[in-house]
């Protein structure tokens, strides 16, 4: 018994004191606040596109596509095309499609302020020849050696500009019959009308017209050739009172084309000279009646033209 008892180890007991639940680490939080996050952004981007016009989408695209060429091309604000969610996008709230360049804008501004510019310069042109018109009423009625052929003068503002008309009388010829040599009287005129003239930039249109008697057979020298004579023949003397020979544009014969009485081609008032004080728009019309417009340095250096054909139905 004693020998057993020797034999006998003592069993030791390790019992380990378990505090309450201990924390398990935060990472399982960071992570799950990723998926979150990362959820959020997966539904915020499939919204944005879902509400995004496909101009937008083609202007994104380009955009990752060559960043450089967008930009320096001037689309949107800078990535991409438009800057708002607006409907229309951009900085042009009227557009309906979005994909608003600057260049769109600014194109549209541009013409806006064109066509105000354009519109204050008609205005400012009719008050010029509207001007024109009383002091050249003016200038003939106060003149002692005008102003017994008042009669004669007709002054009335035209789709071209305003038109000085100097027609015909039975007792006062502005030429022989049958010639283009100017009277002494319709000389003075056309010289006075000449200094007044060159107070204005506009250009000039001369016209030469005819009574419907024919002269001879028509096959020969005819009312075309006269009318364009007469015509030119004016044209001297308004140079010798003072006007530049550049500032007139075109010279041209009607003969009887265009009756001032319609109702009696045969009248003297038909014959008659037809100085135009051209607007701007008809300056334009005149050199965009052929292919092409003429450019604007060009214009300005154009020759006059002497015509003799029959003009266009007016």
């Amino acid at each position: 018994m004693a020998g057993d008892a020797k034999k006998l180890q003592p069993i030791i007991v390790k019992r380990v004191k378990k505090a309450g639940h201990a924390a398990h680490g935060g990472a399982w939080k960071i992570a799950y606040a990723d998926f979150v996050t990362a959820m959020m952004a997966f539904f915020l981007l499939m919204w944005l596109l879902g509400s995004t016009t496909e101009g937008d989408k083609k202007g994104i695209a380009d955009y990752f596509q060559s960043p450089l060429k967008v930009a320096l091309m001037g689309g949107g604000s800078g990535a991409g095309d438009a800057s708002s969610l607006l409907r229309g996008g951009g900085t042009d709230l009227t557009r309906q499609g979005g994909q608003v360049k600057k260049g769109d804008v600014e194109a549209k501004h541009k013409t806006y302020n064109l066509k105000a510019l354009k519109a204050e310069q008609r205005k400012a042109e009719q008050a010029r020849l509207s001007e024109l018109k009383e002091k050249m009423a003016e200038v003939i009625a106060n003149s002692p050696k005008l102003a017994e052929f008042k009669s004669q003068v007709r002054l009335d503002m035209t789709r071209e500009g305003l038109r000085i008309q100097i027609v015909d009388d039975q007792k006062r010829p502005m030429f022989d019959s049958g010639s283009a040599e100017v009277q002494p009287y319709m000389r003075e005129i056309l010289r006075a009308i000449g200094s007044v003239l060159t107070e204005v930039p506009n250009r000039l249109t001369l016209e030469g017209h005819t009574d419907a008697k024919p002269m001879g057979s028509g096959l020969g020298y005819s009312n075309w050739e006269l009318s364009s004579d007469r015509a030119n023949s004016s044209r001297r003397e308004l140079l010798a009172g003072g006007l530049d020979d550049a500032r007139i544009l075109r010279v041209q014969g009607l003969a009887a084309s265009v009756p001032f009485d319609r109702q009696d081609p045969l009248h003297p008032i038909n014959r008659r000279i037809s100085i135009i004080v051209m607007t701007r728009d008809a300056e334009e019309r005149f050199f965009q009646s052929g292919d092409a417009p003429l450019p604007e340095e060009d214009a300005a250096s154009a020759p006059a033209e002497i015509s003799s054909s029959a003009p266009p139905n007016r």
